[in-house]
């Protein structure tokens, strides 16, 4: 039991329904029962990550995100993101982040990661960084790809927030795990490739 991973969803839960949200979900069998796990979604939005935590949560688990140290710095946002053990990202140096990422996937965590680093103003997906594919490979972690359509709608880069009564559609797909193998950027290029067929494949389904 978290307290206060498990108020922050239901708080979240309230709003997805006040805002009239309506969510598709596939592929949860592919998040994997126990164990470590390197969820890499895509980034279209500043509300991605309560989005693609979801397949997870119909597990009964919960992912550790990698989020910008600044969310961390807020007066607000700050104790609920370190109750919730999320990863502080600090851009100038990310080793640390790196490392702490690593080590929550070695206590069987799983670990939420944007390849891209950030929002894609196209929504299409931009090139990804190793980092996702080094942590995989060094923790022997499986790449769970994810993939977010319509988050985009709700609130993005250089767009205003529709936080009120929407009724927009959201759909969130996992595809199959990838075994880490090989070199990160082989790794890292297959995820892409895999993210990018979830994705051509939600938008078809919009």
């Amino acid at each position: 039991m978290e307290p206060v991973y498990d108020t922050v969803i239901a708080a979240a839960r309230t709003l997805w329904w006040a805002e009239g949200l309506r969510f598709n979900i596939s592929g949860v069998e592919n998040v994997p029962d126990t164990g470590a796990g390197v969820v890499a979604f895509n980034h279209t939005g500043y509300l991605d990550f309560t989005y693609a935590g979801i397949p997870a949560f119909l597990k009964g688990r919960k992912v550790r995100f990698m989020a910008k140290k600044e969310v961390f710095d807020n007066t607000y946002t700050g104790p609920i993101m370190r109750a919730l053990r999320h990863i502080p990202v600090d851009r100038a140096n990310g080793a640390q982040s790196y490392h702490d990422a690593v080590d929550l996937l070695k206590q069987g965590e799983l670990v939420g990661v944007y390849p891209e680093a950030t929002i894609s103003r196209s929504f299409e997906l931009k090139d990804f960084k190793t980092g996702a594919a080094r942590m995989a490979l060094e923790t022997d972690a499986p790449l769970i790809p994810t993939v977010i359509w319509g988050a985009q709608r709700v609130w993005t880069k250089g767009h205003p927030k529709k936080l009120g009564r929407s009724n927009y559609k959201i759909l969130v797909g996992v595809a199959e795990p990838i075994t880490p193998d090989g070199d990160p950027e082989t790794l890292i290029k297959q995820l892409h490739e895999s993210m990018s067929a979830k994705l051509l494949e939600l938008q078809d389904a919009y």
